[in-house]
């Protein structure tokens, strides 16, 4: 039912009537519907599996999550858009990495999982954070390098972390957050908490050792670690193809099971990680391989169009777009109207808009911050003649 039906079917014709005209004549905005009943919906694709079975392709949904996702995925593609426009306009420096085209890989993982499961990624990282409860706010002072940012400031694109919800942050080392992403499982498999841990990476960083030496050692321990490869299918500015002899990254792992699954698709991620979450609480560690697609280059240094044609871009927009894949869901089972869902998406501009214009009026780190999180508490540091630039800790 479309949620601008105030009347219900059993109202009288008379009492209808009656309302058209304050209906037409006042415009309201309704919150998110919170109508919870079951719809089932198949997955875009089937899911294939290495050394496990495979989740069932019928995913249990509701209105409610359906347009929860709409309304997220559709803030997240805003907020990227808005990045790179402040980075051309030189409000953010240095390095920025957009997420525009994988937002169903967030959105998706997050439905599946609590706050007590951890996450851990690579720098593409703001969707992710976002995902965990981060606000716009701390997203744009962030990248402009002001206080409010959820960072303080000081970390930039590449370093959102957000420890209340287990967010445990972006990573510029390639590959070295799935080492750490393991330490995390190891320290939840230690202290029984019955939660796991997702560490993203790109087909990227798929060759890298380390990434090797973790997975055994995670194997060996049965610890609660997902494994999950993000493959936009360009590390940097190289296709898969060229950079991996096996790009069959969920296979990668040889005696570590793996699953690959349309992330383009929320729910198909979303019963991916269902069912990853309940693998490895029981045997250990899973890959799940994520077919997804950035519309944005390696990073705001790189067009994107020098090793790719833009035919193929547009194609993915046309046939594999997760924000309009779930605007067609939400429209075919009647569940919201498109103006209504037009609405949504002017509310997120005006609220992408708002938080930049926070940002831009917040004040930037004290100079004091340049010494604080560097040294281990208690020694303290010590400045001296600031025409010379010198700084040491002291030591006890």
């Amino acid at each position: 039912m479309a949620l601008s039906r105030l009347a219900s079917s059993s109202s009288s014709s008379r009492s209808a009537d009656l309302l058209k005209p304050l209906c037409s004549a006042i415009s309201l905005r309704r919150p998110i519907s919170t109508d919870t009943t079951p719809i089932t919906v198949e997955t875009s694709v089937p899911f294939t599996s290495h050394q496990c079975d495979t989740p069932s392709r019928s995913v249990q949904t509701n209105a409610k999550e359906l347009l929860t996702f709409f309304r997220d995925m559709a803030l997240m593609r805003r907020m990227e858009i808005a990045a790179d426009s402040l980075y051309k306009a030189k409000l953010i420096r240095g390095f920025c990495h957009l997420y525009d085209g994988q937002e169903a890989v967030a959105v998706g993982m997050e439905a599946s999982i609590t706050k007590k499961d951890c996450i851990i990624a690579a720098y593409r990282d703001h969707c992710t954070f976002v995902a965990r409860g981060g606000t716009l706010l701390e997203v744009f002072a962030e990248l402009m390098g002001r206080q409010a940012g959820c960072s303080r400031g000081k970390g930039g694109s590449m370093h959102f972390y957000k420890k209340d919800s287990n967010f445990y942050g972006g990573h510029g080392i390639v590959g070295a957050q799935v080492p750490l992403g393991c330490g995390l499982a190891f320290a939840q498999k230690y202290s029984k908490d019955e939660a796991v841990t997702f560490a993203l990476y790109g087909d990227g960083a798929a060759n890298q050792g380390q990434l090797f030496e973790a997975l055994n050692i995670s194997a060996l321990w049965d610890l609660p670690a997902i494994l999950v490869c993000e493959n936009n299918h360009y590390g940097m500015g190289t296709a898969e193809w060229r950079a991996a002899k096996s790009p069959a990254y969920y296979k990668r792992g040889d005696y570590a099971p793996g699953l690959k699954v349309d992330g383009m698709d929320a729910l198909a991620v979303k019963q991916a990680c269902t069912f990853a979450k309940e693998h490895a609480l029981k045997n250990g560690p899973i890959i799940l391989e994520m077919d997804t697609y950035r519309y944005h280059g390696h990073s705001m240094s790189d067009p994107g169009s020098t090793y790719r044609t833009r035919d193929e871009i547009t194609g993915v927009r046309q046939e594999r777009d997760p924000v309009e894949r779930i605007r067609k869901l939400i429209l075919s089972h009647d569940l919201a109207t498109e103006k209504e869902l037009k609405d949504i998406e002017k509310e997120i501009r005006k609220e992408v808009d708002d938080a930049i214009a926070q940002a831009k009026e917040n004040p930037l780190p004290e100079s004091s911050e340049l010494f604080t999180n560097v040294y281990a508490k208690g020694l303290g540091v010590e400045s001296f003649g600031a025409d010379r630039k010198e700084v040491r800790a002291v030591l006890p």
